[in-house]
């Protein structure tokens, strides 16, 4: 079987976000290399496989080589579930009803990352659930318990952290629930440490705009803004935190908990349905709309979390595999 993963969200700016990651790891997974999709001829692949979905975008293909297999990842559709933050306008909502229609007539199957995710496809795509198919995310071998006092160190040094600090890890869309951390943090009277390109370039953005007015008012005094951090860094900035929170109203897997959990550091979750599911029912959940709630689960954060099954490259990229063979 030939397949064309595409590799584009490496060489964009997706490759420091959760596509990049994605599409990075699976290839790796399947020892591939990343294709060009818009550029290669389609026809020569038994399956092309495409890592890109933005329902506000032309997301796929046109036409379809005869004998081709079209296989699409979709991670989320959180544009469509806050379209008051997330609006379309004229052309966004003309190019979701094109998708719709590309989609039921050319992609073969749909992989999303949970359960959750594979609900609002079926919903808001009116894709059937038997074409939809879930391959779960896994955080990736670099992320672990460090020993290495030296290192730690070093590391706090160099990003001037405090002894003891609450950490988020990832973007500030209104559904990452930023104001309610700022003050869940402000309340517990903790440092938060916030790694992500988006966090450390808000004076340059314009909060004026639907999707960032969430953001304008806010008092960042009490926070650590680091901006993009590299994954070696990244992961004793885990092992430095004193607690990982992950406050979203949303999510469609919450990649970098699971990532905080593989570190051994304590956890604060918010009660989001993606979130329970990948998590698990045992854990202890806060009120993402609770500031107090958090604050006092900050304080007295999930230290020994059970997860209800393994995460793994390797199994993701199975469940991928098999799913290219229907």
């Amino acid at each position: 079987m030939k397949i064309a993963i595409d590799g584009g969200p490496l060489s964009s700016g997706d490759s420091v976000r959760g596509i990049g990651t994605y599409t990075r790891e699976l290839l790796k997974a399947m020892n591939l290399e990343g294709v060009d999709v818009s550029k290669s001829d389609l026809t020569k692949f038994d399956v092309v496989h495409l890592t890109r979905f933005n329902p506000f975008f032309i997301s796929v293909p046109w036409t379809k080589p005869k004998n081709t297999k079209f296989i699409l990842t979709i991670y989320d559709l959180i544009p469509l579930i806050y379209p008051k933050h997330y609006p379309a306008g004229i052309r966004g909502k003309l190019k979701f009803l094109i998708n719709k229609y590309l989609i039921r007539k050319n992609i073969d199957a749909i992989i999303t990352i949970s359960e959750t995710s594979k609900k609002d496809i079926c919903r808001l795509l009116g894709v059937k659930s038997e074409k939809v198919h879930v391959a779960y995310l896994a955080p990736r071998s670099i992320f672990k318990r460090i020993t290495n006092h030296q290192s730690l160190t070093i590391v706090q040094k160099k990003y001037k952290l405090p002894n003891s600090f609450a950490l988020y890890v990832g973007d500030v869309n209104y559904n990452k629930n930023i104001p309610n951390l700022l003050a869940a943090c402000n309340i517990a009277k903790i440092p938060l440490v916030i790694a992500g390109k988006q966090a450390k370039e808000i004076e340059k953005m314009d909060l004026a705009h639907p999707e960032l007015t969430h953001l304008a008012g806010l008092d960042w005094s009490g926070s650590i803004r680091l901006g993009f951090v590299p994954d070696e860094d990244l992961v004793e900035i885990y092992n430095l935190a004193s607690v990982y929170v992950q406050p979203s109203f949303y999510e469609g897997f919450g990649l970098p908990l699971l990532e905080a959990i593989a570190c051994g550091t304590p956890v604060v979750i918010a009660k989001t349905q993606a979130l329970v599911e990948i998590i698990g029912k045992d854990a202890v959940y806060v009120n993402p709309n609770d500031p107090k709630d958090m604050a006092a689960s900050i304080l007295n954060p999930n230290r020994d979390v059970k997860l209800p099954r393994n995460y793994s490259w390797k199994i993701t990229a199975s469940e991928t595999q098999k799913i290219y063979s229907k």
